[in-house]
């Protein structure tokens, strides 16, 4: 009788396996479901159209009318991949006057860091990390009207109603003026970086509804915002080509120099109010306007698509977007936690296609507003570039894969310059792969695997000579500079990481640290993925790299639970050490399970972080990697509980940005970390027979989804 049970019970289990593999779910009603609605001015709740190269941000106008209001909130910015501005290097300066040299292992390493030994070391520091720096590349706003002619502000407007549907989109922006309706809607083109606008309104008529250009200058700071209108002498704005339903600006800064297309259906004359404002006011009787907006590199002398040609552009992109890849459905859950984790879903989905997916690693602050002037932080790009291969849709992180080996020259004149083979990947850079000096950022490791990730995930779905000889050999030079960083210490008999590291947990001194248990995993799993990569390729094993595999460090354990780092025995005491990223979880989440790992004492370590971390002091992507380990130590309740976690820095506001404090109000990371995550917890990963590892069994979820890849 236990036999017939046993088999009764392989047979549902096979059965409902199948269900959720091949149950087809209905993507239109899943992801309208989610439809964000803004019912009044929320400077947090803006919304964005984009193509994943390009992107728009609104408020709720539907344009970008009220940039300063919304500054400090999620900014309206327009951003592009090639949109960058650098200042003249007037004074020469050299990343070579940034460097500081470590001792490890007897000899002096060189790292860019930001120097302060001297003023001029400070202030090449500072011009190093600001340019080039990512441009806002225009304001596009409504000029509104009251009757006496006065503007309208913020608060004049009423009966607001605005809508984004992630199926189509499609911004719809409603909203009276002084007891008028102004109905907006705004989408943008797939293939180009234009938007095009309807609007219907009286105020049309009356001429109390005009629309305007306006050209900002950069900020020069962390963050830009788009809204710095000072320093009109420093750029020049023209009108270099005008008809009646035509007009190209033109947008010159030091060397930099790019133009805007706009296109109407009705004739118009553009008005320059001051220096970099300009004015359109349409000449019609109609109470309907279209127009079109296209930024680019070069001047465009053809007709530009307008709203009907690029709101089909976006509906069918979208259509094609949502109906490929993976997808998951929590309807009928009775967890009050199923419908907002559902929301958040959908949304990142929808916010890391347009800001994420293009041909450069994107900023943490993707192409709304700048962090870290709009650079990339290379380590970041696992979190903004795995989600896209489990779910599916391999291709979108492909896109910015080729830009690795356009920087590869820089990448290897760090290596050399620290006597290391292969090539050093950049933490802090920019388009041409230049290395911003950081004080943190020259001494951390963990991005350095990270190609080869992206590597063996593009295998894994082009299982092909063609994808080995695209990729294997970038593979192999990443390897070659892994295995010669890591030093043999002939006393201790064992290959040691550091010092001169800073893990990613970023709370430890280079000058101290060695041995991060989270990089020492990654290591061993990164080259033992690039000796396959030969083996595929009809090449021997590399005898280097096996002999850094097999002599490397163990992951250092101290009280039956491992440690952030080797010199770091006071992991969970000193309380500086109970912040920032618990990485030493990614040991077991973000990668598989090795021979280094033993299970009981990774369980061990994640009660004991679950129990005494500071959690108020995580970043967005903590979140979700908890939530990853959690599943391959089978306990889902804790891959939920992490992923919901009441934290300010897990907050995921209205339009679905994941928000962390009044300086990064939204955080690419945490959405790409939240999708890789929901990714392993539905689909799994290698030999893993759960089904939905990572959701709770106790009859509160009901999942359906399809078209997930299993995480290694």
């Amino acid at each position: 009788m236990k036999n017939i049970r046993l088999l009764l019970f392989s047979l549902a289990s096979f059965f409902v396996q199948d269900t959720f593999a091949q149950s087809k779910i209905n993507r239109k009603v899943l992801v309208e479901r989610h439809t964000v609605v803004v019912n009044k001015i929320d400077t947090l709740a803006s919304l964005s159209v984009g193509n994943g190269g390009f992107a728009f941000t609104t408020d709720v106008t539907g344009l970008q009318t009220f940039p300063d209001f919304y500054a400090k909130g999620i900014s309206l910015g327009t951003q592009s991949v090639w949109g960058w501005h650098r200042y003249p290097n007037t004074e020469n300066y050299k990343v070579e006057e940034t460097l500081k040299e470590i001792n490890s292992h007897g000899r002096k390493v060189p790292y860019a860091v930001q120097a302060s030994n001297s003023e001029r070391a400070k202030a090449a520091n500072n011009f190093l990390r600001q340019n080039p720096h990512r441009l806002q590349l225009g304001n596009l706003g409504f000029e509104l009207f009251k009757k006496d002619g006065s503007k309208v502000n913020p608060q004049d407007l009423t009966n607001i109603h605005q809508t984004l549907n992630a199926y189509t989109g499609e911004i719809t922006s409603q909203f009276l003026v002084e007891g008028v309706p102004v109905k907006v809607i705004t989408v943008a083109h797939q293939q180009k970086d234009l938007i095009s606008v309807k609007v219907q309104s009286e105020l049309l008529k009356t001429g109390q509804l005009k629309y305007r250009l306006r050209f900002p200058y950069p900020t020069n700071q962390f963050t830009d915002e788009g809204n710095n209108w000072k320093n009109a002498d420093k750029h020049q704005s023209s009108v270099v080509i005008a008809s009646e339903k035509s007009f190209v600006f033109k947008h010159q800064l030091n060397d930099t120099e790019y133009f805007v297309k706009i296109e109407s259906n009705q004739d118009s004359k553009v008005l320059q109010s001051e220096a970099h404002y300009f004015v359109l006011s349409p000449d019609t009787k109609e109470s309907t306007l279209e127009f079109s907006v296209m930024f680019s590199e070069k001047i465009s002398k053809e007709s530009i698509p307008n709203f009907t040609n690029t709101l089909l552009s976006t509906k069918t992109a979208w259509k094609t977007f949502w109906s490929n890849g993976a997808a998951v459905d929590f309807a009928g859950s009775t967890d009050p936690r199923a419908k907002e984790l559902e929301r958040r879903i959908i949304l990142s989905q929808y916010l890391t296609k347009i800001q994420c997916a293009n041909n450069e690693p994107p900023q943490e602050t993707g192409l709304t507003y700048n962090s870290w002037f709009g650079k990339p932080h290379l380590e970041m790009h696992w979190w903004h570039g795995v989600h896209f291969a489990l779910w599916n849709r391999t291709d979108l992180l492909e896109k910015s894969m080729s830009w690795y080996k356009k920087v590869s020259p820089e990448a290897r004149i760090i290596a050399e310059r620290q006597g290391f083979e292969g090539v050093r990947w950049q933490k802090m850079t920019d388009p041409d792969g230049k290395e911003a000096p950081s004080s943190v950022g020259a001494y951390l490791l963990w991005q350095q695997p990270h190609f080869i990730t992206f590597a063996e995930l593009a295998y894994r779905k082009h299982q092909n000579k063609a994808t080995l000889e695209k990729y294997k050999e970038l593979v192999f030079k990443t390897a070659e500079f892994m295995a010669s960083y890591a030093y043999f210490d002939p006393e201790k008999g064992r290959y040691i990481l550091g010092k001169g590291v800073i893990p990613a947990q970023e709370r430890f001194k280079p000058e101290d640290t060695f041995n991060p248990t989270y990089e020492l995993a990654y290591w061993q799993w990164a080259l033992s993925t690039a000796q396959i990569w030969r083996e595929r390729s009809g090449l021997k094993r590399n005898e280097k790299w096996d002999d850094v595999l097999k002599k490397l460090s163990p992951l250092p354990v101290q009280d039956g639970v491992y440690l952030a780092t080797e010199n770091a025995t006071d992991s969970y005491t000193n309380p500086v050490f109970l912040t920032d990223h618990p990485s030493v979880l990614g040991t077991f989440g973000m990668l598989p399970e090795s021979k280094m790992l033993d299970k009981k004492i990774m369980q061990d370590t994640f009660d004991k972080i679950w129990k005494v971390w500071h959690w108020d002091d995580t970043w967005g992507w903590d979140f979700p990697m908890v939530a990853m380990t959690a599943t391959r130590l089978n306990q889902p309740e804790k891959a939920i509980d992490a992923l919901m976690m009441d934290i300010r820095t897990n907050t995921y506001l209205p339009n679905g940005h994941n928000f962390q404090d009044a300086r990064l109000r939204l955080y690419l990371p945490g959405n790409g970390g939240l999708l890789a995550a929901v990714a392993m917890m539905c689909g799994g990963y290698d030999g893993c027979k759960t089904i939905n590892p990572g959701i709770p069994k106790n009859g509160k979820w009901k999942v359906r989804w399809e078209g997930f890849k299993k995480m290694y």
